[in-house]
């Protein structure tokens, strides 16, 4: 039986490029916060532990850590097992000779998992492989959790076959970027793409971004909450300043209320007569 109600954080921090024990440092303290907040599920940025502007992969390299084992993935774990929270972590993963850009699962329990990256953005392909573990759902006492990180929103084909395993939260470590283009005074594109998918798949996002300027590389902040209707219940937050999300959200309920009207339900609704159910992924179907 999921719990009624379930409060989610969002850390919007600006990390500072290959400081890993200072990043790791605040990333605690504002996790405690969180908690104390009564945050059960909390969402950090995207590589959070060492920065994003890397200049060589040996660069990267010698910032990456391994995880479940490496000291920064340690130090989550502990944290969350201490405050009996669900933590996202974005972080710089080694595995071998191989590098990914990388969030930890974890939990009151210990260490759940991985997700690996899919989509690498820009020159991540020079330093990271891409992600190799598929598109994980975990189970938890909450509801069903799942992960993607930043560029992932771009693709639909992610939210969909999260959704369709059942995944009910889906919560997105993220260094955006400005869009070219983008109107400074409407809300960031990045925004739009999460509220969509949420809408579409009738699931709850917490997206924590990152902000700041690092090496000459704006972040625009902009973090968000969203509900499975699509529309924020938190946010979008400051630009420029650290700030964390705190919203209260019903999992329950969203599940009780993914049709849309007496006629449709979208996750129902799809013409698998046409398409494959699983877009050809593979993966076994679970709840619609």
């Amino acid at each position: 039986m999921l719990e009624a109600e379930l409060i989610v954080a969002a850390v919007q921090m600006e990390p500072l490029f290959g400081q890993t024990e200072e990043n790791v440092a605040k990333s605690i303290e504002k996790i405690e916060k969180a908690a104390k907040q009564g945050a059960r599920v909390v969402v950090l940025p995207e590589l959070c532990n060492t920065g994003y502007m890397f200049q060589s992969r040996s660069e990267a390299f010698e910032l990456a850590e391994p995880v479940p084992s490496g000291a920064t993935s340690q130090l989550w774990i502990e944290t969350a097992s201490r405050l009996g929270i669900y933590l996202v972590a974005g972080i710089t993963e080694r595995d071998g000779s191989k590098l990914f850009n990388s969030a930890i699962i974890t939990g009151p329990d210990g260490y759940m998992g991985t997700y690996r990256k899919l989509h690498l953005w820009g020159d991540e392909a020079l330093y990271f492989h891409p992600g190799d573990l598929g598109i994980p759902v975990f189970d938890t006492p909450l509801g069903r959790l799942a992960c993607h990180i930043c560029y992932d929103c771009w693709f639909p084909e992610v939210w969909r076959l999260q959704a369709m395993q059942g995944a009910e939260l889906i919560c997105v470590p993220t260094n955006w970027v400005p869009i070219p283009g983008q109107d400074p005074a409407r809300e960031a594109m990045a925004n739009i793409v999460v509220m969509g998918a949420a809408h579409c798949n009738s699931v709850f996002v917490v997206a924590a971004n990152r902000t700041g300027m690092e090496r000459e590389q704006p972040f625009i902040g902009q973090s968000l909450i969203v509900s499975q209707t699509g529309w924020p219940v938190a946010g979008p937050a400051s630009v420029s300043e650290e700030e964390t999300l705190i919203a209260c959200i019903n999992l329950a309920e969203a599940r009780r209320k993914r049709n849309w009207n007496d006629f449709n339900q979208p996750l129902r609704d799809r013409r698998t007569d046409i398409y494959d159910e699983m877009l050809g992924s593979g993966l076994s179907r679970h709840w619609i």
